[in-house]
This record gives structure tokens, sequence and C-alpha cells, in this order.
């Protein structure tokens, strides 16, 4: 992890869609507010988790997309996904 990019919450963790690219570290949590991703919060939470966004799961951020550093692509465990910021605003790491 960075050392000038801690986590906001130490608790709860930093949302992985603040973290930056080569930010690296395992996921605490996933926590989904309704309505803040354009789906429902089940839908969202069990389309992470089926993606293998679970706890204590490694995961790095290797590339920012063009427009506005969205997508994010990260490594989680040793597989490649692509993910919206605002998805990623619910999983957080430390």
């Amino acid at each position: 992890m960075h050392d000038d990019f801690q986590p906001k919450n130490a608790q709860r963790g930093l949302p992985l869609g603040l973290a930056p690219r080569g930010y690296c570290g395992r996921i605490k949590t996933i926590e989904v507010r309704a309505g803040a991703h354009g789906l429902t919060a089940i839908e969202l939470e069990r389309r992470l988790l089926e993606l293998g966004f679970v706890e204590d799961a490694t995961i790095e951020v290797l590339h920012e997309g063009p427009l506005g550093n969205d997508p994010i692509a990260v490594r989680l465990n040793n597989t490649t996904i692509a993910i919206r910021r605002r998805e990623a605003m619910a999983v957080y790491v430390t």
C-alpha cells in the first residue's frame, strides 16, 4: 500500500473506487448503498460476489480508463477484471 494513501476510515477501510493505480491490498468488506450504482443493492452485491470480490481476496489496481480514470482494471487474486469506479466504491480494502 502507498504510504501517502491511507484508508479514510481505518475500521471500514478505503473504498476501492478511490484507490490509485498501483494500489495493492486485501478486500475487507463489501458495503453496498441502495441507489448509488444504477442497480439495486442486492443485485450489485451479488454481481461483485460472483466476480470474486470476497473478503480477504488480494487486489491490485492495474489500470485506469482514459476518460475520468474510469473504469479501472484490477487484479483480483489471479484474475483481471474491469469495474466502474462507482461500483468499486462498495468494496472496502485495506
